[in-house]
């Protein structure tokens, strides 16, 4: 069993389609173990997307990240990164087939609706990023 991270983005509440894309992980088997209702400061932006910093259109994605809260989830179940990105399909939503999140419902590079960790590694960093002591359950 794995746990991740998965956030879903300003255009994800924005859009209300967060109970339907919680629902697609859901029915493929994977468990809520902590759930986050945020918003983001720049500072946690920063440290996430630290390999984009010095590009510039880092500007453009901090307005997007703080344009609304996030849903940040911890979800747990076998396998579940790589299954979890199989799900949420490619990063740029014009690129991702349809029947995954992405290609269903997002609109490009940046309003692809979901971050999902890209391994297990980066899901262990990134969740105790956005969770604190005792906020993912066992």
């Amino acid at each position: 069993m794995e746990t991740t991270l998965v956030i879903l983005k300003p255009d994800a509440i924005q859009k209300r389609l967060a109970g339907v894309i919680l629902q697609r992980f859901e029915a493929e088997g994977f468990r809520i173990r902590g759930g986050k209702f945020t918003l983001l400061s720049e500072a946690i932006l920063r440290e996430h997307y630290q390999h984009l910093v010095n590009f510039p259109f880092f500007p453009e994605i901090l307005t997007f990240m703080r344009s609304s809260p996030v849903l940040a989830l911890a979800l747990e179940g076998p396998n579940a990164v790589a299954r979890i990105r199989d799900l949420v399909g490619p990063t740029d939503s014009t690129k991702a087939p349809k029947g995954t999140i992405r290609g269903d419902m997002g609109e490009d590079k940046m309003r692809n609706l979901v971050h999902a960790s890209d391994s297990i590694e980066n899901a262990a960093v990134e969740l105790n990023r956005f969770f604190g002591p005792g906020e993912v359950l066992p």
